[in-house]
């Protein structure tokens, strides 16, 4: 037999529940990382990029926040902001074929605040960072403080709402992957105490 044979021989299929509970196992990981790297992007922006910009001037503040808001469009933030969700919802499905409804539901509440935090990504902060750039270059705009706290007052307080939905996301993943190992270990055939 070659290895082609026993490498065909040896995946897992369908009827192999050990195969099936390591690839559930491995999305609903993937769904952790990109869950929390989410998390640690927004957490990071509460707590040490926003704090810095509003003990900055306006003119700082203003030409920093459109900058980023420019440079986070990129296929690294992009993947993991679609990647999470995905990935969780794949990890739903297999939870639920596998019977494992604790771990389901806990999947399921990291979707929904996931969701918590793409509403008020799309309701408060793409308008916001929309009328900042449309405020043009900040060595030209007439009444910069004004932009500023039109700009910064809502979108640093829903930055902190944001940041603790993706996080409570972030755990919930984590219970489930908890929960699946939990249930794995309860499956496996204890060994039999040999005669004394």
């Amino acid at each position: 037999m070659n290895h082609t044979q026993q490498a065909l021989e040896n995946r897992p299929t369908v009827d192999d529940p050990a195969g099936a509970d390591r690839n559930a196992d491995i999305v609903l990981g993937a769904a952790v990382i990109a869950m929390g790297l989410l998390a640690g992007l927004y957490y990071f922006s509460s707590i040490a990029v926003m704090p810095a910009l509003t003990a900055a001037d306006d003119r700082t503040l203003v030409d920093a926040m459109q900058q980023m808001i420019v440079k986070i469009e990129n296929p690294a933030f992009f993947l993991t902001l679609l990647g999470a969700p995905a990935l969780a919802a794949v990890a739903l499905v297999q939870a639920r074929r596998s019977g494992q409804a604790k771990a389901a539901g806990w999947i399921i509440a990291g979707l929904v605040l996931y969701t918590v935090m793409v509403v008020i990504t799309f309701a408060v902060h793409l308008p916001l960072n929309e009328e900042l750039k449309e405020a043009g270059d900040p060595a030209r705009i007439e009444n910069l403080a004004a932009v500023r706290d039109d700009f910064v007052t809502p979108w640093v307080a829903w930055d902190i709402v944001r940041t603790l939905a993706t996080t409570a996301a972030f755990g919930s993943l984590v219970w489930a992957l908890v929960l699946r190992g939990r249930m794995a270990r309860a499956e496996q055939p204890q060994p039999r105490e040999g005669r004394r």
